[in-house]
């Protein structure tokens, strides 16, 4: 049973999980896997392969071929690590958000209660963030911003979280 803890840091694009998840593993000298960084290349490779556009993160065909394999990359990481070092997992994690279970099966997978941090922050913040990184990935988020916005996490995730405001 690991003996660090593991904390799981959502939330919508722009609400700044990046930015919140290098600050608490720095706090907690933990291990930072962030999806952003940490399964890039490989998905790029593959969405170049698959003869679709390597900065496609958000086509239902992306999410079918890669999404799963993404969480599950992070989680086989954040295995190896916790009996050594606390782990800092970042990422959307938008469909889990919604499933009231999703804690108690991180919990029986990994032998110990996640700390599961939910950022949000006002829609037009995010889309500035979104604007100021200029991350080609975000494109289709801003071509279609009010899509977007209706297809981020929920307001309000099905389970107890640590909430976190990011507006400034």
């Amino acid at each position: 049973m690991p003996q660090h803890p593991l904390h799981l840091v959502t939330g919508a694009a722009g609400v700044g999980k990046s930015t919140f998840g290098k600050e608490l593993a720095t706090k907690l000298a933990a291990v930072l896997l962030d999806s952003d960084t940490v399964t890039e290349p490989v998905v790029r490779a593959g969405l170049v392969a698959a003869g679709l556009e390597p900065t496609d993160r958000d086509s239902p065909e992306y999410k079918r071929l890669f999404r799963d394999a993404v969480y599950e990359c992070l989680f086989q990481t954040a295995a190896d690590n916790l009996d050594h070092v606390s782990v800092v997992i970042v990422g959307p994690f938008t469909r889990e958000l919604g499933d009231v279970t999703w804690p108690d099966q991180i919990r029986d997978r990994f032998g110990i209660q996640p700390t599961i941090w939910y950022l949000t922050c006002d829609d037009e913040v995010r889309r500035q963030r979104i604007l100021g990184r200029g991350n080609p990935r975000d494109q289709a988020k801003l071509v279609d911003w009010n899509q977007h916005v209706i297809e981020a996490p929920p307001a309000k995730p099905a389970f107890p979280v640590q909430h976190v405001t990011t507006d400034s």
